[in-house]
């Protein structure tokens, strides 16, 4: 079977690099498009996001100025502060014709209400709404409100301020059309001439209403959320999820949108997240969360606005531009096939001599027969051909000095230069047997690092890093040059002492070790107390072998460790203790 030809190959490599040019330039322009189209409704979300806050606010400020209008008219006072006759009567009537008229001018005032300070709150003047349009509640109808925060609260105002209450659902008996529903309400104190507060007027505000309001001009695919200071969803597209509290479950904004958790640490005024970049939080939507200031008096000190929409509708107009994308990479890309061919066809005809040169390169006859002197493409390939043979051997000498460093990377820790633990267990097993030849002693050392752990959690591994090569450090200027010092992994260390020994320089080197260790070091501009607790282990006592007194100084590091961080111990005491312990039972058993 023949196998393509070198035009072939060429051809279909530039047509492959064209259509991939065609191809990622394409999805790069629709990518940029659609971040485009998001990052543009994500900033228009925002803008109307925060323009349905300011008429928030706007009919907040409104309102209290309604309550204040009829808390001030004097005829509230008379009525709030006298008993009922005919004086009052007739005030009263005036009266109840200006909440009449308010209510019906107002479409979201659920309640209008007078209520006196006297009579346990009673109230004097009330209006209810129901599906029939406005009730004026009378007679022993009326009900004593004096134990409501709303009522108290709001006598205990100045003459002249507005209270202004949490949004809540509406839980009073006998509200009519309010009761069940999310309310706000806003109440200001009664004043007489004198000064002397008197009642309250209250003022319940449907919240659905008021939103629906505020909200006519919005495209009819806006998700609208509302939240108070804790983050209680208020208003929420899935209506089971507003008002949790209400319901013995709260559901709270930050835990269903973690971005707009800033908003609720005053970190931010308002947080905008999409689909695109953030599929966790936004799921297929853009949303914008702004944060305003709302009821300074009682309740919630500020509110979060947030406004939805689908991530579908704004990504429209980058689907059609990716069907014209699509079409017009095909094109390109036959395009592309064609002019790759042609050029391959002009680019291979000066590689066939090429390739004749290339064929004698490495016959000795022809050696010296190469091209050198060309000014075109096959003269320069000649002479890097050339090059290529003097630094063959440059490049096998370089080789060797890999080889080199990498057999010490193999014996040696990296991070510390220490010998690991292979090399040690070499050197310890060498140790072993000349010392079983000369009848000599040995010991080994296990270091065990106290704090390191803490260290490493509370100032990053990177500190750590510094830390472990300053111990390194530190034992390497410790111990003498006849001592052998590695790093066996993580924060432990082991220290081979060999030559004239004793069990007395044993335990004079591990003191020494947990003094050093427990000096402060010097780390990135701070001090840092590590510690260490050291393990004994001695040849022949101990161990006979390389791997059995490395147990043993392990084990008895452990015990070491185990008297509170900061001590050593011999393996031989461990022992003495254990047989110890273990007559005095044999003692005792045989007492008994």
């Amino acid at each position: 079977m023949m196998r393509p030809g070198l035009t072939v190959k060429l051809s279909l490599l530039l047509a492959l690099i064209g259509v991939l040019a065609s191809g990622s330039t394409g999805y790069y322009a629709y990518r940029a498009n659609r971040n485009l189209l998001v990052g543009e409704a994500g900033h228009n979300l925002l803008t109307a996001t925060e323009l349905l806050g300011r008429r928030f606010s706007v009919s907040i400020d409104d309102m209290a100025a309604d309550v204040l209008v009829l808390a001030t008219m004097p005829s509230s006072a008379l009525v709030a502060e006298s008993a009922e006759d005919m004086k009052t009567k007739a005030d009263r009537t005036r009266l109840a014709q200006v909440f009449s008229s308010f209510m019906l001018h107002h479409p979201v005032y659920l309640q209008a209400r007078l209520i006196a300070r006297n009579q346990f709150g009673l109230e004097r003047i009330r209006f209810d709404r129901d599906t029939r349009g406005i009730v004026e509640v009378q007679g022993a109808n009326l009900q004593e409100k004096g134990q409501f925060a709303y009522v108290f609260d709001t006598l205990a105002l100045a003459p002249g301020r507005v209270y202004i209450g949490p949004i809540t659902i509406n839980r009073e008996y006998g509200a009519h059309y309010a009761e069940g529903r999310p309310i706000l309400r806003l109440a200001a104190p009664v004043a007489t001439p004198a000064g002397g507060v008197v009642g309250v007027v209250v003022l319940d505000v449907d919240l659905t209403v008021l939103l629906k309001l505020l909200s006519t001009d919005l495209p009819p695919d806006y998700q609208v959320y509302l939240a108070n200071e804790w983050g209680d969803f208020l208003v929420h597209p899935d209506s089971s999820q507003a008002f949790g509290f209400d319901k013995g479950r709260r559901v709270f904004m930050q835990e269903s949108f973690a971005a707009t958790k800033p908003l609720f640490d005053r970190a931010k005024n308002s947080v905008l997240i999409n689909g695109l970049t953030n599929p966790e939080q936004a799921r297929n939507d853009v949303l914008a969360f702004v944060r305003r200031p709302f009821g300074a008096t009682a309740g919630n000190r500020f509110v979060v606005f947030g406004l939805g929409k689908p991530l579908s509708g704004v990504l429209t107009g980058a689907n059609l531009l990716g069907d014209r994308i699509v079409r017009i990479v095909l094109f390109s890309s036959v395009a592309a096939l064609l002019l790759a061919i042609l050029f391959a066809r002009a680019l291979t005809k000066p590689l066939q001599i090429l390739t004749d040169a290339a064929t004698h390169f490495f016959a000795e006859s022809v050696t010296e027969a190469l091209p050198l002197k060309r000014t075109d493409e096959i003269g320069m390939l000649a002479r890097c051909f050339d090059r290529m043979r003097r630094e063959i051997k440059a490049q096998v000498d370089a080789l060797h000095d890999k080889q080199h460093q990498l057999a010490h990377l193999a014996n040696h820790d990296v991070l510390t230069s220490l010998p690991n633990r292979m090399l040690f267990m070499q050197r310890l097993d060498a140790a072993v047997q000349e010392a079983t030849a000369k009848n000599e002693r040995l010991a080994v050392l296990f270091v065990d690092l106290d704090h390191f752990k803490q260290i490493n959690d509370q100032f990053g591994h990177s500190i750590g890093d510094t830390v472990l090569v300053a111990i390194a450090h530190r034992l390497r200027q410790l111990l003498s040059t006849g001592h052998t010092v590695a790093r066996l992994g993580g924060d432990e260390f082991v220290v081979l002492v060999e030559g004239a020994y004793s069990s007395c320089a044993a335990v004079d080197v591990a003191a020494r070790i947990v003094r050093a260790l427990d000096e402060d070091l010097p780390i990135a501009g701070r001090r840092v107390t590590v510690g260490a607790s050291v393990g004994i282990s001695e040849f022949p006592e101990d161990g006979t072998s390389a791997r059995d007194l490395l147990l043993t100084a392990d084990a008895a590091m452990y015990v070491a460790k185990s008297k509170g961080r900061g001590f050593w111990q011999s393996y031989s005491d461990v022992l003495e203790g254990q047989q110890v312990e273990a007559a005095g039972e044999k003692t005792t058993a045989d007492e008994s």
